[in-house]
């Protein structure tokens, strides 16, 4: 296994004015597909954040050698594009909250956290569930670049937003997968990791979709339902697009850029330059 197989990671400033806040039905009017998306952000502050800590406690045993080296420039570049991404999704949020919609899955996410801490769940574990998670993101990233239907009819800002997050978290996918690698992690925990983030996603996804769409008044409408039916099952749907990939991760020889999608990233990033700036990375002097 490589010690990285990313490359250099940019930092970037998303240009992108939230405070004028955005409709409530952003995406193509549809309120389930919003409420989703808007249920996803909602877990990113705290979910980046730990991803940043375990990532950093992780790396406490990375050995000081020159081949470790670039994994660990990677690694400090991951974190200020996750940082990132936090501060936006915590402005995003709060206007959600202006909407009349209740952020439960910070505070779920926050109290598994806590608990896992107060029983000393080592770092590999907790290392193991953030590439879990990474996977996780990384294949809804490569959806959303890849399958423009997945955000067509998006109100601009939040479309430019989600496929931002969407190029950095492809560029990083592999950042605690090969940390986890490196530091002597093996099959059966990496599964492990992945069974245990699969069902908690899920479970608090469903839980603050349903949350919101019961704030917003659509939960028992018709529409709402199938709408539901169209975003997972459609022929854009998520469960075709995404089962394939996710399985993937149980190959016990998988490596994330084995799908190696990069161009994607490069070419939203091309033609959206005036979308951001770089502020940390090679084209940033």
């Amino acid at each position: 296994m490589p010690v990285n197989t990313s490359t250099p990671l940019m930092v970037r400033k998303l240009l992108v004015d939230l405070s004028q806040g955005f409709p409530r039905h952003w995406l193509a009017g549809k309120p389930f597909r919003t409420q989703y998306f808007n249920a996803l952000s909602m877990s990113f502050p705290v979910g980046e954040q730990e991803f940043i800590d375990s990532v950093r406690e992780a790396a406490q045993s990375l050995p000081d050698s020159p081949e470790n080296a670039s994994l660990r420039a990677t690694i400090q570049d991951f974190v200020g594009q996750e940082a990132t991404h936090r501060r936006v999704h915590d402005l995003y949020n709060a206007e959600l909250e202006k909407q009349g919609l209740h952020n439960h899955w910070q505070h779920w996410a926050g109290d598994l956290i806590a608990l896992g801490r107060q029983h000393k769940v080592p770092a590999m574990r907790r290392l193991a569930i953030t590439a879990a998670l990474e996977h996780y993101t990384a294949v809804m990233a490569d959806l959303t670049l890849r399958h423009p239907p997945v955000l067509a009819g998006a109100e601009p800002a939040l479309q430019t937003l989600w496929r931002w997050h969407a190029v950095e978290e492809t560029e990083h996918k592999a950042v605690a997968f090969d940390l986890f690698h490196t530091l002597g992690g093996d099959y059966r925990a990496r599964v492990r990791g992945y069974a245990f983030a699969i069902l908690h996603f899920t479970l608090m996804a469903t839980g603050q979709t349903i949350n919101n769409l019961w704030h917003d008044r659509v939960l028992f409408k018709p529409g709402t339902w199938l709408d539901a039916a169209r975003f997972f099952f459609g022929r854009y749907g998520l469960i075709w697009l995404s089962t394939g990939p996710l399985l993937a991760y149980l190959r016990r020889d998988f490596h994330p850029w084995q799908h190696d999608n990069r161009k994607l990233a490069e070419q939203w990033l091309s033609g959206n330059s005036e979308q951001y700036t770089v502020v940390r990375g090679p084209k940033a002097a």
